[in-house]
């Protein structure tokens, strides 16, 4: 859980929006419930969106799964290397993505950057799951042969700025999430460069729809940063029921929406059966993580090793490859706070 935040000062020139902006914003919204997703059949972001494992009818399969729920948004993560590749053909298979979810009612949250797990990205055929590892395949963006500032920037600028302008007034797209928990693998504050970086390249586009960087551990110098200069307040809970109460309740000092971007980890006691109704009750749109089982393991838990059976609980996840849920009272309460179950 985050503590003690505090309101650092925004980047001067910016064109970030006044509380004022972004609370309208919300007022136009329903009270958005869904998962990060990634189809089974991908073990990381690239190979989601390389063209040669691009798979729309596994996504158009497991996105109905979602709105069977009562889910409306998706938070979807992207890739420099997979853009690199073929820029056009890859906001054609971003747009292709939007016109399958919007089918099922939903809309996405696009992630931009990562600091999470692999270092060394790869564009081309991805390795082959670990057997019982958590994430075992999924990579950063950019990798750590991209992080030599600032030689690297152009390129990088290039996409977001491509990416964003693409898709700025694009109703399908319901926030930009612009870099997932930066400092983390070990970057730490090495990761502020980029960090500003990214919400200028935002900033310079000013797409329609809001953009935020998510809380997600103690760095003051990072998180302070990033509540002061997104347009709504991000954050990531996998702890329990009173755990979030709190970290919700000290959020909403900043007086903009609040969106949660990650939660859901049964053996961490962050549950569907008690978290659920408190982002219900308290207005806060939710993301959980993940929600077909597949390629990335992620119903291991953090830190799982090599041929780990089944773990009881999963960790996280909704439902099995062919749409059974794997606990239906999770699913029924998702049915029944969200209408579905009407």
């Amino acid at each position: 859980m985050i503590t003690g935040l505090i309101c650092g000062l925004a980047m001067q020139t910016s064109t970030q929006w006044t509380p004022n902006q972004a609370n309208t914003w919300q007022s136009q919204q329903p009270w958005v419930v869904g998962c990060n997703f990634l189809p089974s059949t991908a073990i990381n972001q690239l190979e989601m969106w390389q063209a040669d494992t691009f798979d729309p009818e596994t996504i158009d399969r497991e996105l109905g799964y979602a709105e069977s729920i009562g889910m409306n948004a998706v938070r979807v993560y992207l890739h420099d290397l997979a853009y690199e590749q073929d820029p056009k053909g890859f906001k054609g298979r971003m747009d292709q993505f939007l016109k399958i979810a919007e089918k099922h009612k939903i809309r996405a949250l696009f992630t931009i950057f990562d600091d999470c797990w692999n270092p060394d990205p790869k564009a081309g055929k991805q390795p082959e799951p670990k057997p019982g590892v958590h994430n075992s395949g999924w990579v950063q963006s950019p990798g750590i042969d991209q992080r030599d500032w600032p030689s690297d920037l152009n390129r990088l600028e290039v996409y977001v700025k491509d990416v964003l302008t693409t898709f700025k007034a694009d109703k399908r797209v319901y926030a930009w999430d612009l870099y997932n928990e930066p400092g983390n693998t070990g970057h730490n504050e090495k990761s502020m460069p980029l960090l500003k970086k990214v919400f200028e390249w935002g900033w310079s586009v000013r797409p329609s729809q809001p953009m935020t960087v998510g809380v997600w551990y103690d760095n003051q110098v990072l998180n302070n940063f990033q509540t002061a200069n997104s347009d709504v307040i991000s954050f990531h809970n996998y702890a329990d029921a009173q755990s979030l109460k709190s970290q919700i309740h000290d959020l909403k000092k900043f007086g903009r929406p609040i969106i949660n971007t990650e939660w859901m980890a049964r053996s961490n006691n962050s549950l569907v059966t008690t978290n659920l109704p408190i982002f219900h009750e308290e207005k806060v749109a939710c993301i959980n993580w993940g929600l077909v089982t597949g390629k990335s393991n992620t119903i291991f838990p953090w830190g799982s090793k090599e041929g780990s059976p089944e773990p009881k609980p999963w960790f996280h996840d909704l439902f099995r490859k062919d749409g059974t849920p794997y606990d239906s009272s999770e699913t029924d309460l998702f049915k029944k706070l969200t209408g579905r179950g009407k």
